[in-house]
């Protein structure tokens, strides 16, 4: 499996990071034709499969910042280059040699993380590949196939071709790199989606067995999720690219490059977020159909009723089964899910144990859409303020320093949104691991407590200083981009990124 099939699919197992305890005891699901009833742990201090469940989420929650960066700054790339070769401005090119840097720290961050996932894997959830594995495994293989090789056989010529390489060779290459990334999405987001909603299958022995590709590939939320994932990871990099260039502007580097990117950024994140709005709009009606408790779950509804209030704030209470001090919008959820204001919506009791845990996926999804909101305001003020300035001949260009200085701190908001968006997605499917086939301590191994926890420390600590390293990387790259550079042959001194004499045209 490639590291960047890892990157992603990780995420099909986040719903592992939550136990739910059901009266104390285990409860064991049986996968046979007529046989269903539920399982999980209790919340022991050294639980080994609650502790497995953490080590999972440190993982993934660590590794899929990258791949949310690379998937769409892969295309982002590609656009500088070809508005270089169009253009033949310098600029744009300025632009890809800084931007392809972040691009290369990226990737590798992403090779490094989720190289530990595949071993997880085997180690801490067996199960899941012994009982999917028919599913799973052939997936997998056509990421490798199909975009890992391609990937791997471009990205040199990307990365250290120019130069080597005609113009051609070198945009094509850029092109399969960016092209290699979303087919890995591909296949990861058709199994991931596939563990959500499964279809074309059948059970025989304990074990799925594949009755239809083109049901298990396009299953009914894979469209929903391609599309919904695709999108933030574009709006992950708009306010990359924003962030950054108004931290070089901020710093005086004020030539075309940085205007160039840092336009570019903001036009990304203020076209973007409506459709997300709409997108997201589609996956939720598509969840209410196919997880129904992972929506009342979200929206804080315990009690199956008509008109459901859409809840702003509220402290979930799973002991009394209740909102505490609840502020709500009366009707208002019934209208957004059922898009009408008396339609009715199930209540989390009338799922029994079956459900999630509801706490954590309620406060999620309202960081989720809080953090979404904010980007929309943010970007569209910032949209409008470079039109003003442009319209009125101010030179410039750019929004008020202020609002770039609000940018800078909004580098990484699409990590928070995006983080906040998969707990809601995986933590929202407990008890399953696949829904209606697997459960998180089915999959589970016996390896002893004390081990995982030892490994959890490690994962935790180093996973917090390689974090740390990144943005500090990041910002580093874009303040030395920023320190004048002195052309030996013309004894000039210049603050745009030195190409160390590769010429442009």
């Amino acid at each position: 499996m490639s590291a960047l099939g890892c990157r992603i699919l990780c995420c099909a197992l986040l719903r592992l990071v939550s136990a739910h305890p059901l009266n104390g005891k285990y409860m064991v699901r049986k996968t046979t034709a007529n046989t269903y009833y539920s399982l999980e742990p209790t919340m022991d201090n050294l639980d080994p499969i609650v502790l497995a469940r953490m080590q999972f989420a440190a993982n993934i929650t660590f590794h899929i910042l990258f791949p949310t960066i690379s998937i769409a700054l892969g295309w982002v790339l590609l656009f500088f280059k070809l508005r270089f070769v169009r253009t033949g401005q310098n600029h744009w090119m300025d632009a890809y040699q800084f931007w392809v840097k972040v691009f290369a720290l990226t990737f590798a961050l992403g090779v490094v993380s989720g190289i530990t996932m595949s071993f997880q894997f085997g180690t801490n959830w067996p199960g899941f590949m012994n009982t999917v594995g028919n599913v799973a495994g052939p997936l997998l293989a056509y990421e490798v196939l199909t975009a890992f090789f391609l990937e791997a056989t471009m990205l040199g010529i990307m990365l250290f071709g120019r130069g080597k390489v005609s113009e051609r060779v070198h945009t094509t290459a850029t092109f399969l790199v960016a092209a290699g990334t979303t087919a890995s999405a591909f296949w990861i987001l058709a199994l991931n989606s596939w563990m959500h909603t499964p279809a074309g299958f059948a059970m025989i022995d304990g074990k799925v067995h594949v009755t239809s590709w083109m049901q298990v590939i396009f299953n009914p939320s894979f469209p929903y999720r391609m599309a919904h994932m695709l999108i933030a990871s574009c709006l992950t990099v708009g306010f990359l690219l924003a962030g950054l260039s108004a931290y070089r502007w901020l710093k005086g580097n004020r030539v075309l490059e940085v205007k160039a990117t840092l336009q570019t950024g903001i036009v990304i994140a203020a076209v973007l977020i409506p459709i997300q709005i709409l997108v997201g709009d589609l996956h939720g009606l598509n969840t209410l159909e196919h997880q129904p408790a992972k929506i009342a779950a979200m929206e804080g509804v315990w009690d199956t009723q008509k008109g459901a209030p859409a809840v702003l704030f509220a402290l979930p209470d799973s002991k009394t089964q209740s909102n505490r001090f609840e502020i709500a919008i009366p009707k208002l959820a019934s209208f957004y899910l059922k898009h009408d204001w008396n339609g009715e919506i199930k209540g989390i009791k009338d799922f029994g144990n079956l459900h999630p845990p509801v706490a954590p996926v309620f406060w999620a999804f309202r960081i989720m859409v809080g953090v979404g909101l904010l980007m929309l305001a943010v970007s569209w003020l910032a949209m409008w303020q470079v039109r003003r300035n442009v319209r009125i001949s101010t030179g410039d260009g750019v929004p008020a320093n202020w609002l770039l200085r609000v940018l800078v701190a909004m580098t990484f908001a699409g990590w928070v949104a995006l983080v906040a968006g998969w707990y809601v997605t995986e933590i929202g499917r407990q008890p399953w691991l696949v829904q209606g086939i697997l459960t998180a301590a089915q999959a589970a191994s016996t390896v002893p407590a004390a081990n995982i926890a030892f490994t959890l420390g490690m994962y935790l600590v180093l996973y917090a200083l390689l974090l740390v390293a990144y943005v500090r990387v990041v910002f580093y790259l874009a303040y030395k981009a920023t320190l004048p550079t002195i052309d030996p042959s013309k004894n000039e001194v210049s603050a745009s990124t030195n190409l160390k004499g590769v010429h442009h045209a």
